[in-house]
């Protein structure tokens, strides 16, 4: 019996900041777990690219996971959560914030809006590779989700 090909999981990554982003893109790299990635650099972009993907990427993107910085310009991240979780066509999405953020009051507004999960960007870039690495394991190859994405 032949295995059937894994189609690339579609990862949006809402992150402003053009050298986190760079360190973020390499640490996916470094990832065994088949990915294409879209970059938008804050919540008005993001949520453009959910509604109309051909439009913002110039390509068909089926988004199996947004991870999402919360400190963004025009929008930030808190808001475009908000906005995503309550709409219909939107909020079986997995949205995951990866940010600098520790602050209690982030968190918790965060989960009471429904984010999926809260990561801390780690210091090295060792951890970010393995943070990465979990964190795709787990949304791509772990869980189910309830649309299929082949």
């Amino acid at each position: 019996m032949m295995a059937q090909a894994i189609q690339p999981a579609d990862i949006i990554i809402a992150e402003d900041d053009d050298d986190d982003y760079s360190l973020i893109e390499d640490a996916f790299k470094e990832t065994e777990v088949p990915h294409r990635l879209f970059r938008v650099k804050d919540g008005e972009q993001l949520l453009d690219a959910l509604l109309e993907p051909e439009k913002t990427f110039g390509a068909f993107v089926h988004p199996t996971l947004v991870l999402l910085d919360l400190n963004m310009p025009r929008m930030g991240g808190i808001e475009v959560l908000s906005k995503i979780k309550s709409n219909p066509l939107l909020r079986k999405i997995p949205v995951v914030i990866l940010t600098t953020s520790k602050a209690d009051e982030d968190i918790a507004r965060a989960y009471d809006l429904g984010v999926n999960s809260f990561l801390q960007k780690p210091i090295s870039f060792e951890e970010l590779v393995h943070q990465i690495q979990v964190t795709l394991q787990y949304w791509i190859e772990v869980v189910q989700l309830p649309y299929n994405r082949h």
